[in-house]
């Protein structure tokens, strides 16, 4: 999805100082998660282009750079469930990888080339990378930063992350409250009868790819589809096929199939994060840590703080939510590399924050928000604050119901 960049960047006035970066986005394209698997993949995927490094360091020694090399064994009487090949599922593909690299430096010409705001060397005491427990995550973080910073091409940086199970950004913590109100827009009339005009196209889905028509997990949403389907285009490979047509023939989806998926999907997404009455409350308990933390940072910032950028690789659910809580006016699924800009800006002794969507500037139809363009920042921390708290005081409370 678009990003920052040059020849979007909408340039501000001249008056105004440029304070602080707090950058969340997706990652980049990867192989499909290996739970979005069809049963039987006979799409190769060649991935001896992107090399998945994983070792220790001690201080005291240097390592061998060590990675995987994901392969099945003809020994091996048990059938791997994935594509042919050697990638792992899900995995940064190298496509993935350029994109995150190229990523930096859309950011490194904006920030650095155009505003002067980020230094020509990266100082890890005023510059932060965040990532989740989620390592695809941090393969992106590993090409983008040179992007981002040429210099660090080959070095040590470090990666900030919360443990398994209280991560905010992914998000990971516990909030009944929020699942319920995800549970109970999936048990509500608008979905089921959604489900119900899908039946059909979950047929002719089912029949090409060979997945059990009473498989709930495929059949709840079109999530699992989308995934697969999206990133088999991705990467330019084409639809699938399987032999079981008429007369021992083969049988292929066709593009309009697949257009309907990610169509529905959009819809979907819509629906969970934006239209229903309970989307909001899901976002501000399933996300409001989150965003607590970026009030605080902010507020450290401008009360004399030394970080001034922060970067966060997230997921498609941590920008959902995201968007859910600042009201965005049309939500959409977030694609890969789908991105949120909060910049502070000082004019004459007074802050306000810019937020860029797509590397546009987002409008919530929010009325206190709006169009957030040099909104005052107080105005938005008060926002965040009702909704959460100061320091997510409220979010247990929140999630608690």
């Amino acid at each position: 999805m678009p990003h920052v960049s040059l020849a979007t960047y909408p340039h501000p006035s001249p008056s105004y100082t440029l304070q602080y970066i707090e950058i969340i986005h997706r990652h980049h394209k990867r192989t499909p998660y290996a739970s979005n698997l069809f049963p039987i993949e006979t799409q190769p995927w060649d991935c001896t282009t992107a090399q998945l490094h994983y070792y220790g360091s001690s201080l005291s020694s240097p390592p061998a750079f060590t990675y995987w090399t994901p392969y099945h064994s003809p020994r091996n009487p048990f059938p791997d469930p994935s594509f042919p090949g050697n990638c792992a599922f899900p995995q940064i593909t190298s496509g993935g990888l350029s994109d995150s690299r190229q990523h930096g430096a859309d950011l490194a010409a904006v920030y650095r080339t155009l505003l002067n705001f980020l230094p020509e060397k990266y100082d890890n005491t005023t510059t932060q990378f965040r990532v989740t427990n989620n390592v695809i995550t941090s393969q992106v973080a590993g090409a983008l930063i040179p992007g981002l910073f040429p210099s660090l091409e080959g070095a040590e940086v470090p990666l900030k992350v919360q443990r398994p199970g209280v991560d905010s950004l992914e998000p990971q913590y516990p909030c009944l409250a929020a699942d319920a109100a995800m549970s109970g827009i999936e048990a509500g009339q608008a979905w089921t009868e959604h489900l119900a005009a899908l039946k059909p196209i979950f047929g002719e889905l089912d029949r090409v790819s060979g997945v059990d028509p009473e498989s709930s997990e495929w059949h709840v949403s079109v999530d699992h589809y989308f995934d697969n389907l999206s990133a088999r285009l991705c990467h330019g490979f084409g639809l699938p096929c399987n032999s079981s047509g008429e007369g021992g023939g083969e049988r292929c989806m066709e593009r309009e199939l697949a257009d309907t998926v990610f169509r529905v999907g959009e819809w979907e997404y819509s629906r969970l994060w934006r239209d229903d009455a309970r989307s909001f409350d899901a976002g501000k308990g399933g996300f409001g840590v989150w965003v607590a933390e970026l009030a605080a940072n902010v507020r450290e910032r401008v009360g004399g703080g030394e970080v001034r950028y922060r970067h966060n690789v997230a997921h498609d659910g941590s920008l959902s939510r995201l968007l859910a809580l600042l009201q965005i006016d049309k939500m959409v699924w977030p694609g890969m590399g789908a991105e949120v800009v909060f910049e502070v800006w000082e004019k004459e002794g007074m802050n306000s924050i810019r937020v860029l969507w797509g590397g546009r500037v987002l409008t919530s139809s929010n009325p206190t928000l709006g169009k957030m363009d040099m909104l005052p920042l107080d105005t938005f921390l008060e926002y965040l604050d009702e909704l959460v708290g100061n320091d997510a005081s409220m979010v247990i409370g929140l999630c608690a119901g």
